[in-house]
Parts: C-alpha cells; structure tokens; sequence
C-alpha cells in the first residue's frame, strides 16, 4: 500500500514541478528572463549558512577532473557553483521542463549536461562519478533506495554531498503539514524527510561521514531580524548552534559522506 501511495505521490510531484517549470518557460521565451541570483546568494542571509557552508564543501571536493552528477536539479538553484568548477557536470530531474530551464539559465557553459531521471533507479554505470550531490531532496525518494543508489555510481572514496531538512525540527514539520494540508506536498514527502535515523544508516553505509548542523533556534529570526537586522540575526542563530553543537533540533543539516 505504501508503495502504490509513493508512486501515486511521485507522479503528483512530477506534475506539480513541470506546471511551475512551464510557466517559467513561457515568461523566459516571451521575457528574455535571466534568474540574477544563485544558489547561497539567492536565499535571504538569515537562512543562508547552510547553503554557504555547502557550496563551501562543493568546492573543496571538486576541481577540473571531476565527473559530478546532480540529484534533483529543479531549475538549477545550485547546479551554477560547480559548474563554475569546470568539472563534468550531469544536472538530473525527473521534470524535463525543469532541466529546460536549466540548459536555458546555463546555456554558456559546455560542461554541462542534464538528463531527465529518477534518483531511485539511476540511468548509471558502477563506479562513474567522483562526487554526487543535491539539495532539499532526499525526501523525494525512498531513503535506502536512493543511499545505494548513491553508493553504487560513485567511485571510491568519491564523496556524497547535501544540504537538507532535519525532521525533528518541530516548526519545520508543522511547515510541511501546512503545505501538505494546502496541496503543496505529498504524504511521502513528509514520510521520508529526513531524520537522525536516515544519517545513522548513512554512517552505516559510508566509510567516512561529516554532519554539520544550522539553525537550532530558527523559529527566533522573525523577532532576531526586527531586532538586530537579517545579518547580525544570521550571526546570532550560527553563535548559538556553535555553542550547544545543535543536532536534534537543527532546522537544516549539511551531510560529506566517502564511499
């Protein structure tokens, strides 16, 4: 039952993400538009740090040489700070519309290319990518599932990288059930968002594995940033999960995980 409901959820998904992609398609084939923020620089400087420290992290790992696939790609939010590496990048969705405005937003840049897929059954030979990574979407998989999937394309001691969502975050999963409530999510999602038991099979399966934790009081910034402006607000909230070394109740998570 739970199978059939994931896959009922995947096609809703997919749906919902080729409507949005379509609309953007249309208002760049009328407008000309081109998205002038990226990745850590588009997201508003009170929630930045974990996309920051991510990008970080992509950049360290990856260089010239190095064949990397993406999971989940969208409309390429952070597909833009490795290619920039001028490695081999392979931009992956399962909404062909999505990946169209990606290739449209990229379009200068030879080293990429985009395949629609899905990241339970990758279209991939053993062994083929030094690094993987993606961002917001391990809950659109079944989480073992998508970990092999994972382990299996990447070489050895190639690196897996993301940026995501702890579910133990209470106001976190309240979010999610107002969207799920208003349509904007499914029942998988909420079912597979991420979890202290996700990274602990992680850790199980990888044989090195780095977990920084952000935002353990994220649900102050509202009252932080009317106080003391978005940036001391984003100094504040990063202050203090380095204090208490926030886990359970962090709002975001970046995972390193070697194979």
């Amino acid at each position: 039952m739970k199978k059939q409901t994931a896959e009922i959820d995947k096609a809703k998904e997919h749906a919902r993400y080729e409507r949005s992609a379509k609309t953007l398609l249309t208002r760049i084939n009328s407008e000309n538009i081109n998205r002038k923020k990226f990745g850590a620089e588009a997201i508003p400087i009170w929630l930045r740090e974990p996309y920051t420290f991510y990008e970080r992290m992509l950049g360290y790992y990856t260089n010239s040489n190095s064949n990397v696939l993406e999971l989940g790609s969208g409309t390429g939010m952070h597909t833009g700070c490795v290619l920039k590496q001028v490695c081999k990048v392979t931009a992956t969705d399962i909404s062909k519309s999505s990946l169209e405005v990606l290739e449209y937003q990229f379009k200068d840049f030879e080293n990429l290319k985009t395949l629609v897929c899905d990241m339970e059954n990758l279209p991939f030979s053993e062994n083929s990518f030094d690094l993987v990574f993606c961002s917001g979407s391990l809950s659109y998989g079944e989480p073992k599932t998508v970990m092999k999937e994972i382990k299996r394309v990447l070489k050895k001691n190639g690196k897996f990288i993301c940026v995501d969502s702890l579910n133990h975050n209470w106001i976190y999963r309240f979010n999610r059930w107002k969207h799920f409530i208003r349509g904007h999510r499914t029942i998988s999602t909420l079912r597979r968002m991420p979890s202290q038991t996700t990274l602990d099979m992680y850790r199980d399966e990888f044989s090195e594995i780095e977990i920084n934790y952000f935002g353990a009081i994220a649900w102050l910034t509202p009252l932080l940033r009317l106080v003391f402006g978005g940036y001391r607000a984003s100094k504040i909230v990063s202050k203090f999960d380095n204090l208490i070394n926030v886990k359970r109740s962090a709002f975001k998570f970046v995972m390193v995980a070697k194979k």
